[in-house]
Order: C-alpha cells, then structure tokens, then sequence
C-alpha cells in the first residue's frame, strides 16, 4: 500500500514537473515569436520607409528635371523675342537712315531750285521792268492797289454770304430753341365752362334748396348774385354765373348748406360769407403758389393776389393762371438759350395778363390795366414793357419782351390749348374764306388745319409770281383788321401753269 502511494505520488511529481517544464518552454516559444514578430514588423516598416523615400526623391529629381526644362523654354522664347526686336530695330535704323539721306538729298535740291527762282526771278523783274516802263517799287504799288480792289469784292461777297448765313442760322436756332422750350413743357389742358354742377343726396333737397314760396334760393342768389337752375335732372342742381369768383364762392357755400341741412335766409348769408372769405384765401394761395413755382421772388403782395385771381379767369376756354404760368417757364427757357435775364423772362411773362382780372371792374383793356397795375406797385421796365408789348400795342423796347411775346403765342395757339364753341368755328373758317375770295384772281379758297392755314388758289393768267406774293401779304392784312382769332394764321397762295402739247 505504501509502496502504490509512493508510486502515485512519483508519477504526480513526475507529472507536474513535466507540465511546468512544458508551461516554461512554451511561454519562451511565445516570447521568441513576439519578438519575431515585432523585428518583422520592424523589418516591414523599413522597407516601406526607404521605398517611399525613394519615390519621392525619384518624384522630385523629376519635378525639378520639368522645371529646368520650362525654365529653358521660357529663355529660349525670351532669346527670340529679343532676337526680333533687334532685327525690327535694325530695320528701323536702316530705314532711318535711307529717309534722312533722302530729306538731305531733297533740301538740297530745293536749295538749288531757290536758287535758280531768284536767278529767274531777277531776270524776269528785269525784263518786266524794261517792257512796262515802271520801276519795282512802282510796280509793287500798282500790284498792291488791285489786290485791294480784288480783296474789296471778295470781302464784299463773303459779307453777303455770311449775312445770309447768320439769317438762316438765326432762324434754325431760333426753331430749336422755341422747340426745346415746348417739348420740356407738359401742362394739362382743362375745359373751363360758365356753369357749375352741385350733386344733391337726393331730390328732397331741391325743395329744401327752393323754401317756401322760394326764400331760400332769393336769398341765395342775392347773396351770391349768381343763378340757381333747379330743373328735372335727378340729384343735380346747377349754378350759372360769367364770374368765376363768385360761382366757385357759391359752390362752396350751396356745398355747406346741403351738408349742414340748416337751409334759411339767416344761415344762407353766413355760409355765403365765411365761402367768400375761404375762396379769397385760395386766390391768394394759388397766387403764391404760382409765384414759389415760377421761382421768383419780391413781388408786391397786391400782384400776387391779382395772380391768384387769375386763377378763376379763362380765355377762349384756356385758364390764364395755367396758361401765364407756362408762359413764363417757356419764356424762362428760352432766355436761358439767348443768356438773357430768366428773373425778368420769367416775371413779365406771369404778369403779361394780369389786367385780364379787372377788366370787369375797370374799363380799359386788359394790356392797358396791366399797364397800371404794373407800373402801381413798382415793376421793373422790362416787365412793364412785355405786357404793353405782348400784342404789339407798343414797340418792343428790350429782347425779353419778344420772348415772352412768342412764349404767349406759343401757348396760346398749340393744339388743345384753346376751346371755342362749334358756332364761333365754323363762322370763323367762313369768315376767312370769304376774306380771301374777295380779291380778284381768288379761285378757290380752303382753311384748313383748324382755321390756322389758308390756301387760295389763284388763276396763272390773272396773277403772277410777282403779285402772288403781294396777294398773300393782301390777304393776311385783310385777315387781321377784320378778324379776331388766337395765335396766327398761315396765308398760301397757289399759283399753278400747265403747259400742254402733242405728239405726233
């Protein structure tokens, strides 16, 4: 028994001794393959280490072997562009070089030449001077004198053709400057009528408008002194008067009494005051307003009231604020083209007609009261000369009372500007044909372009190129004594020869 446990108990040592002997030697085979593994590792990372560094050297012997290259190419290029320019330079030296032995050859020869000039020009004075029997100086003189007389008719020519020149000049830049002013004009045009329309909320107030037995609108009327026309167009009432002023001021008034409701004689002549007041506040609104907007400045408080009153005035349908205030922008414009005084343009072309306002307070016509209006409260004399001149009353004593007289025609007479009844036309039109039938040699007559052109055909025996002219000039006198029309009218007359024959 004992000897079986010493055996187990040797195979056990004998065991446990073998598995330590095999645990020790394979933890040295562990390390020794670590350590291959990691020399290998090693080995690995250094190969690829030199091959990259021998790439990139490789990389950069290459890159430097292009730079080389280009940097070659470029010294070749530049080596040829300096070769070209060289030869250019050559050339260029060369031709030099032939030009100035030309121009030496050329001065030479022209030396020559003056000198055989003067040899000929003695030898011809000489000969001159022995055939004409005169002595140089004598001769000089007598050469002097007709190339005065020569220089006198060519000067005398050439002033004619200058002065002719300057006229056509004269009236193309005229056209331009008259036409520049217009086309940087672009005023609106309103019809102006002697009646106004007052809208009712309804027809009950008609009655209201009348009262009883018709107080209301007595009173109305005596306050106002315009016409109230109460007829069956619906919701409508309408105040008829020739003066601006106190149709606007009753419009104003009826206006209020309609919103208020309050319709008695009492109210009515409240209302009517307090309306006057309002509209003589926008009388001389407007007129400072049309002073600011001309840009003038220093005038009298009266004119600027005299201004805004024009507001409510109207010729041949045409409102005469908006047509001074045009006026005087055209005739500012213009100035400024010719470098004259724009203050002074600008000012009498919003005054030129003023005296329209007081021609139906004062006689006289309206140039004359402008005239006094002017002259009353201390106007300058230019100013004072264009509205006594604008219709050629008095000479023209400056250049800016012609401007504003043509900056007067020019709105006056342009399309849409002015308005007239259909009647007063076409009795217009007739008037000026039968003006121009009455000379003799009249065949036909035509007015055209609204009234503003005429043309009379005349007959080539009876009338002849000479007296065409003298029958225009005929007709238009005739037209001006006897007609009153805005702006102006063109006279044309026709003369017309036919020359007719056969073949055969």
């Amino acid at each position: 028994m004992a000897t079986w446990i010493g055996m187990i108990a040797a195979v056990l040592s004998g065991g446990f001794a073998v598995g330590a002997a095999f645990y020790i030697i394979g933890r040295r085979l562990e390390r020794r393959a670590a350590a291959a593994a990691t020399a290998a590792a090693a080995l690995e990372a250094t190969r690829r280490m030199e091959e990259a560094r021998d790439r990139l050297t490789i990389e950069a012997k290459q890159e430097q072997l292009r730079a080389v290259e280009r940097v070659e190419r470029g010294m070749a290029s530049l080596r040829s562009e300096i070769e070209k320019r060289e030869a250019a330079l050559d050339r260029e030296k060369q031709s030099f070089s032939d030009r100035e032995r030309d121009f030496s050859r050329r001065e030479q020869s022209l030396k020559d030449r003056d000198k055989n000039l003067a040899a000929r020009e003695q030898d011809v004075r000489t000969q001159l001077e022995r055939v004409a029997g005169l002595s140089a100086a004598e001769a000089k003189e007598e050469l002097k004198r007709r190339l005065e007389e020569e220089a006198r008719g060519e000067a005398a020519a050439l002033l004619r053709d200058i002065r002719e020149q300057a006229k056509k000049s004269a009236d193309r830049e005229a056209k331009k400057i008259v036409a520049t002013a217009i086309q940087r004009i672009a005023a609106e045009e309103t019809a102006e009528t002697t009646v106004a329309a007052v809208a009712l909320p309804s027809d009950e107030m008609k009655g209201r408008i009348i009262g009883r037995e018709g107080r209301n609108i007595r009173a109305f009327e005596a306050a106002t002194g315009v016409d109230v026309i109460i007829d069956d167009t619906p919701d409508t009432v309408v105040i008829s008067c020739f003066e601006p002023v106190r149709r606007e001021a009753a419009r104003l008034a009826l206006e209020r009494l309609i919103a208020d409701g309050r319709i008695q004689p009492g109210r009515i002549e409240e209302t009517v005051r307090k309306a006057q007041a309002e509209v003589d506040a926008s009388i001389v609104e407007a007129g400072e307003r049309a002073v600011y907007e001309t840009g003038l400045k220093g005038m009298h408080p009266e004119l600027v009231k005299l201004v805004g009153r024009m507001k409510y005035r109207t010729s041949y349908g045409q409102n005469i604020l908006a047509h001074s205030k045009e006026v005087a922008w055209l005739a500012g414009m213009m100035a400024a083209e010719l470098k004259l005084d724009i203050h002074l343009a600008k000012r009498g072309a919003l005054l030129h007609d003023v005296g329209k306002v007081l021609t139906h307070e004062h006689e006289g016509t309206h140039v004359q009261l402008g005239v006094e209006v002017a002259t009353k409260y201390g106007e300058h004399p230019v100013v004072i000369n264009c509205i006594a001149a604008h219709h050629d009353d008095v000479p023209h004593d400056s250049a800016i009372s012609v401007i504003v007289q043509a900056a007067d025609a020019i709105s006056g007479s342009r399309p849409g500007a002015r308005r007239e009844a259909f009647d007063t036309y076409v009795k217009r039109l007739t008037a000026i044909e039968q003006i121009a039938s009455q000379f003799p040699g009249v065949e036909k007559v035509y007015a055209i372009q609204a009234g503003r052109e005429v043309r009379a055909v005349v007959s080539p025996t009876a009338v002849d190129d000479t007296s065409a002219t003298a029958l225009a000039d005929q007709i238009s006198r005739k037209i001006e004594s006897e007609l009153q029309y805005p702006g102006q009218i063109k006279v044309v007359v026709i003369r017309e020869t036919r020359a007719v024959d056969y073949a055969k």
